[in-house]
C-alpha cells in the first residue's frame, strides 16, 4: 500500500498514459498524501470491525452447536466441556467489534474533515492566481458549485471507494485463509464468491449508474448556478417580471435531478438485492460442500454452523462495494470539473524571482497597450503617464474609456501586451503579483463586504491587526461611533455584500480596510458611485484624511473632488487626450466640456 502511495506522490505518477479515470484517482491520492496515516488508520479500524464480526459469528455458531452436542452427550460430557474459553472469545470479539466501530467512525470522520479542508484549500490556491482574467469563462454559481458540492462529492472517493475496496481485498484474503484451516476446497469457494461478487456486481452497478451519476453532477451544478444567479439578480428579475421563467427553469432542473436520483435508488436496490442473493447462495454452496466433509469426519459436527455463519459474516466485507462503484461516475465527473479549473493555465506568467526593491514608488507608463481576451480593440491604446510618488492624480473619463483598466493593470489582474509599465523603476512584470499588490490599497464602488462580522471584514486587509488598530481605522473612517452603538460592536454581522449597512457605511468599511493596509498607493475607483449628493460630499471629505502622505490615483467619470487633485488626465478610448490641473482644464474649455455633468458642476465648484 505504501508503494502505491509513493507512486501516487511521485512527480510523474499521474501523468502516465493510464486513462483519465486512473489519472484522476492518482491525483486525488497525491492530494490526500499528507493525511495518508489518518486514511489508513480508518481503513485498518474498518478491517478490524469486519474481521471481529466474522470471528464473532463463526465462533458463536461453533460455540452454540458444540454446547448443544455436549448437552446431548449427558451430564458427564457437560462436565468435561469447557464453556469458559469460547465464551471469553465471543465476548472478546463482541467488545473489539464495538470499540473498533466507534473508533473507526471517529477516525474516518476526522480524516474526512481534514480531506475537505485540504481539497478546498488546494482548490482555492489554484483559483486565486486565475482571478479575474482566467475565470472569465465561468459563472460565479458554477465556481461555487465546484468549490463546495464537487469537493463534497470527492469525499466519496475515500469513504465509498478507497476504504471499502482496500478493506474488502484484505478481509477476503484473511477470511479465505481462515477457511483454509478447515478445507482448501471451502477456502477457494469462499474466495471465489467474495471476489466474484465483490468485483462483478460493483462493476455492473457502476456501468448502470455511470451515466446517471455523471449527469447528476452536471445537473446539480446547473441547478446551483440557476439558484445563485436568481438570488443575486432577484431585484432585476422581479422588476421585469422574469420570476416565472426562472421558476420554470429551476423546476425543470429539479425534475431532471429527481429522475436521476430515482434511477440511482433503483440501481442501489438492485445492488443490495444482488448482494443478499449471492450471500445466501454462498451459504448454501458452502454448506453443501461441507456436509460430505462432516460425514467423512474431516470436519467436526460443530464446524458446519461455524462455516455457515462465517460465510454470512464475511459478506459484510463487500457489502459496500456496489454502492461505492455506483457513485464512481459521479465522483469521476466531480474530479474532472475540479481538475478542469485547477489545470487552467495562468492568463499570464507570474514573476518567479525575488521582488525588486522599491525606494520611491513612482509610476511611469510609456506607450502602454492592454487588450482584454476576446476584445476587438485595446482598452488602453498607447498610454503615456507619469505619477510621482506622493502626488494626487485623477483619471477622468466616460464609461468604457479605460479608466478601470489602469487599476486592473496596477494590480496585475490583467497583463499588458506592449509598452512599458514601471513602478519605482522596475517593470510590473518583474514583481510577483502578491508582492506588487502590497503597494496598493483600493477603495471602489465594488469593495466587497463578506457575510461576516465587521471585524472579519477589516481583518481581510491585515490579518494580524490588534483590536486597537481596528478601532483606530474605524475612527479615521468616521465609522467608530456607529460600530460602538451596535450591541455586538465589532462582531456585528454586515450581511451578504454589506446589505445591513448603508451605502456610505459600506464605503467607510472599505476606507478602514485601506487604512489598515497602510499601503503607499491609494487607488480610488469610482468610490462615490451610487451615493446621494450629501453622503458623497461627506465621504470625499473623509477620504481626504487618508490621502495624506500617499500617492493617490483617483478614477472617476464625474467632476466632484477633482479640485483636490494635483493633476487631472482625461482618458478617451484608451488614450490620454488632455492633462492639467482642474483649474487649467476649466479655463481651456476643452475635453472637460464633453462630460454631461460639466454645466451643473461649474457653479458648484466655483
Amino acid at each position: 500500500m505504501m508503494h502505491f502511495w509513493r507512486l501516487a506522490e511521485s512527480t510523474q505518477g499521474w501523468r502516465q498514459p493510464i486513462g483519465g479515470t486512473m489519472r484522476d484517482l492518482y491525483r486525488l491520492l497525491k492530494l490526500f498524501g499528507p493525511f495518508k496515516f489518518w486514511m489508513l488508520g480508518g481503513a485498518f479500524l474498518a478491517l478490524l470491525t469486519i474481521l471481529s464480526n466474522f470471528g464473532l459469528l463463526a465462533l458463536s455458531g461453533w460455540f452454540l452447536a458444540s454446547a448443544a452436542l455436549a448437552g446431548l452427550g449427558g451430564y458427564a460430557t457437560m462436565n468435561l466441556y469447557n464453556f469458559f474459553l469460547p465464551a471469553a472469545g465471543v465476548r472478546a470479539f463482541a467488545t473489539i467489534r464495538v470499540i473498533s466501530r466507534w473508533l473507526e467512525r471517529i477516525v474516518t470522520h476526522e480524516a474526512t474533515f481534514r480531506l475537505l479542508a485540504q481539497l478546498r484549500t488546494w482548490f482555492y490556491t489554484r483559483l486565486e492566481p486565475l482571478a479575474p482574467a482566467g475565470l472569465q469563462g465561468y459563472r460565479s454559481g458554477d465556481i461555487l458549485s465546484r468549490l463546495v458540492a464537487d469537493i463534497d462529492t470527492l469525499n466519496n472517493f475515500y469513504l465509498r471507494v478507497f476504504t471499502p475496496f482496500l478493506v474488502a481485498g484484505v478481509a477476503t484474503l484473511t477470511m479465505a485463509g481462515v477457511f483454509a484451516f478447515f478445507s482448501w476446497r471451502l477456502a477457494i469457494a469462499l474466495f471465489l464468491f467474495l471476489a466474484g461478487t465483490g468485483l462483478l456486481l460493483p462493476l455492473l452497478t457502476e456501468r448502470l449508474g455511470a451515466r446517471s451519476g455523471a449527469e447528476m453532477t452536471g445537473i446539480q451544478s446547473d441547478y446551483r448556478v440557476q439558484v445563485v444567479d436568481g438570488m443575486q439578480g432577484m431585484a432585476e428579475l422581479l422588476t421585469y417580471n422574469a420570476g416565472p421563467e426562472i421558476l420554470r427553469r429551476t423546476g425543470t432542473l429539479n425534475d431532471a435531478l429527481l429522475r436521476r436520483q430515482a434511477s440511482m435508488a433503483q440501481i442501489a436496490g438492485f445492488g443490495s438485492a444482488g448482494m443478499g442473493f449471492m450471500g445466501n447462495l454462498a451459504i448454501w454452496v458452502i454448506v453443501v460442500l461441507a456436509i460430505p466433509l462432516v460425514h467423512g469426519r474431516v470436519l467436526g459436527d460443530s464446524d458446519l454452523p461455524l462455516l455457515a455463519l462465517g460465510v454470512m459474516g464475511s459478506f459484510e466485507a463487500i457489502a459496500a462495494l456496489p454502492l461505492a462503484f455506483q457513485f464512481l461516475g459521479q465522483t469521476r465527473a466531480a474530479a474532472r470539473r475540479i481538475f478542469e479549473v485547477a489545470d487552467t493555465p495562468l492568463p499570464f506568467p507570474d514573476a518567479s524571482g525575488p521582488a525588486p526593491r522599491v525606494d520611491r514608488p513612482d509610476l511611469e507608463l510609456k506607450g502602454l497597450h492592454l487588450r482584454y481576451p476576446g476584445a476587438n480593440r485595446d482598452a488602453l491604446a498607447g498610454v503615456d503617464l507619469r505619477v510621482p510618488a506622493g502626488t494626487r492624480v485623477a483619471i477622468l473619463g466616460a464609461t468604457g474609456a479605460g479608466k478601470s483598466s489602469l487599476a486592473n493593470l496596477l494590480l496585475r489582474f490583467y497583463d499588458y501586451q506592449s509598452g512599458s509599465a514601471c513602478l519605482g523603476g522596475h517593470e510590473l512584470r518583474d514583481f510577483p503579483a502578491d508582492n506588487l499588490r502590497e503597494y496598493f490599497a483600493v477603495v471602489s464602488q465594488r469593495s466587497y463586504l463578506f457575510h461576516s462580522t465587521i471585524r472579519d471584514n477589516l481583518l481581510v486587509a491585515k490579518g494580524e491587526a490588534e483590536e486597537d488598530e481596528l478601532w483606530a481605522a474605524l475612527a479615521t473612517a468616521q465609522l467608530a461611533e456607529f460600530v460602538r452603538s451596535q450591541p455586538q460592536g465589532l462582531d456585528t454581522i454586515v450581511g451578504e455584500g454589506g446589505v445591513k449597512l448603508s451605502g456610505g457605511q459600506g464605503r467607510r468599511v472599505a476606507i478602514a480596510r485601506a487604512i489598515l493596509k497602510d499601503a503607499p498607493w491609494l487607488i480610488l475607483d469610482e468610490p462615490t458611485e451610487g451615493l446621494d449628493p450629501v453622503t458623497e460630499m461627506e465621504f470625499l471629505k473623509d477620504l481626504r484624511q487618508i490621502m495624506e502622505g500617499r500617492t493617490v490615483l483617483y478614477i472617476t467619470h464625474r467632476l466632484v473632488g477633482l479640485e483636490h487633485m494635483d493633476c487631472v488626465h482625461i482618458l478617451d478610448e484608451g488614450r490620454i487626450v488632455e492633462s492639467g490641473t482642474f483649474g487649467e482644464l476649466l479655463q481651456r474649455d476643452g475635453q472637460l466640456s464633453h462630460f454631461a455633468t460639466f454645466r451643473q458642476a461649474i457653479p458648484e465648484i466655483r
